[in-house]
């Protein structure tokens, strides 16, 4: 949203420093936190982080065009002369300049915004839920997945007068995160997908924590909000238990409002199901890998039809939906098919995935699994278990790259499986390409910070 400096300066509390040269009619066309990628025009927000202060960049970020920088009072003396010839909005901290102003923008903005959260499959249902959307509304939609206290607000701050909805991916790492998130996006509309162990290591009672952790979007909805909640996860199924709004249940069971039968996994043509809301029923056909995309898909329709879409028209519209980059990517190379899921992955979205692996046709079914990070004290329990259920699914090999996936390893090999165990991503490609036969089918899936896709980067050489 375009917004004077002047009105950013009210709305953040803050005090524009104005060169004689400058004026204070000067306009922010953007916003941006990173001198980067920022484009002229743009509002330059000088935050801290763990590893970086964004102050040792205002200088560059002025010569990129920024129309003026938000720094803090306590560094202002100590930016460059340079820096200080141009517009400055000081502030106390910077990040904290950066949500009062998104949360002023959402709250004057003033339409309806739909939270998503979920420990997998979050991104997945904030681009279904916004296609679905789309076939009726002008909708602004989450960028990639920034979803913390950095990214959400830096999407809030897109919002334009003529978008009708917002949808708005929520992340967290450790308790407190969602409900401070809440608080500057306000959510109308609430969508939480799971609970599994994605970031249990961060809480004392593990999977209990993330639940409470992921609850808190429900406990930030109004009395007339609407929580759109999965009843097939066992944590999720209780969120309505509290909630004074509506609540809306999709998934398989008889507990569904919105329930999702006759699945068919289609290969790489990805998957088939019919949807039944109250005496309608439709088919849908997606273009997603894995049956664990049903409960993302019955989100997204549960939100169209509650919105007033009707049910033909939210299926003909997940018709359209691609998968996100390296999230369920089919590719061909050297006459095999590889599954590029290599974006993130937790025990329970890595179980779901072998067994897409498993209903694709092929000679030789194999898992290149890496580590998943963030598991706690159940990692060595939780990745042991995902090498079980790979023999257990009929995988022909696994390769485990990086750290804990050497239990995923352990687990394959009790099984009777070939498996074996590589350091680095480098390592598990070169395997690949000397072993990889056509008519393989190859799932490659891990934690993002291990960055299995150089897997692929040296399976190409």
């Amino acid at each position: 949203m375009r917004l004077s400096l002047d009105q950013i300066a009210h709305w953040v509390s803050g005090t524009l420093h104005v060169p004689r040269k400058d004026s204070h009619a000067q306009v922010a066309t953007g916003y941006s936190i990173d001198s980067r990628t920022l484009k002229p025009g743009d509002l330059f927000f000088a935050v801290r982080g763990e590893h970086f202060d964004g102050h040792d960049f205002v200088v560059t970020a002025l010569e990129r065009g920024a129309c003026s920088a938000v720094v803090a009072k306590s560094k202002v003396l100590e930016l460059p002369e340079t820096a200080r010839q141009h517009t400055l909005l000081i502030v106390d901290e910077p990040l904290i300049a950066l949500q009062t102003l998104a949360a002023a923008v959402r709250r004057h903005w003033g339409k309806r915004v739909i939270g998503i959260t979920g420990s997998a499959g979050k991104t997945t249902t904030k681009e279904a839920v916004a296609t679905v959307l789309a076939a009726q509304f002008q909708v602004l939609k989450s960028q990639g997945n920034l979803n913390n206290g950095f990214g959400l607000p830096l999407q809030l701050l897109r919002l334009e007068p003529e978008d009708e909805a917002a949808v708005i991916e929520m992340g967290m790492s450790n308790a407190g995160e969602i409900a401070a998130l809440a608080h500057i996006a306000v959510p109308n509309w609430g969508v939480v997908t799971n609970v599994g162990n994605a970031h249990a290591e961060n809480f004392h009672d593990a999977i209990a924590g993330v639940a409470r952790a992921k609850y808190e979007l429900i406990a930030s909805l109004p009395a007339d909000g609407v929580a759109f909640l999965n009843c097939d996860d066992s944590y999720v199924s209780q969120f309505g238990r509290d909630f004074h709004g509506k609540t809306i249940y999709f998934g398989k069971g008889p507990c569904a409002d919105l329930r999702a039968d006759f699945i068919e996994e289609l290969g790489v043509q990805g998957l088939h199901m019919r949807v039944h809301a109250g005496e309608q029923q439709a088919d849908v056909q997606l273009r997603l890998l894995g049956q664990h995309n049903v409960a993302n898909a019955l989100a997204a329709i549960a939100v169209g039809l509650e919105a007033g879409i009707p049910l033909e028209s939210c299926a003909a519209a997940l018709a359209t939906l691609e998968p996100g980059d390296k999230r369920g990517q089919t590719l061909v190379l050297h006459e095999a098919t590889v599954i590029n899921d290599c974006y993130n992955s937790n025990p329970e979205a890595l179980k779901a995935m072998i067994q897409t692996l498993m209903s694709m046709p092929g000679e030789r079914h194999i898992l290149v699994a890496g580590e998943m990070l963030e598991l706690g004290r159940e990692a060595e329990a939780l990745h042991r278990s995902c090498g079980e259920a790979a023999a257990a699914a009929g995988v022909d090999i696994v390769l485990g790259v990086r750290g804990n996936s050497a239990y995923i390893v352990e687990g394959a090999k009790q099984a009777g499986v070939e498996a074996m165990f590589v350091e680095t991503p480098e390592q598990a490609g070169a395997w690949l390409r000397r072993n990889l036969r056509e008519r393989d089918v190859v799932l490659l899936k891990a934690s993002r910070g291990v960055r299995l896709e150089h897997a692929l980067d040296e399976l190409r050489k």
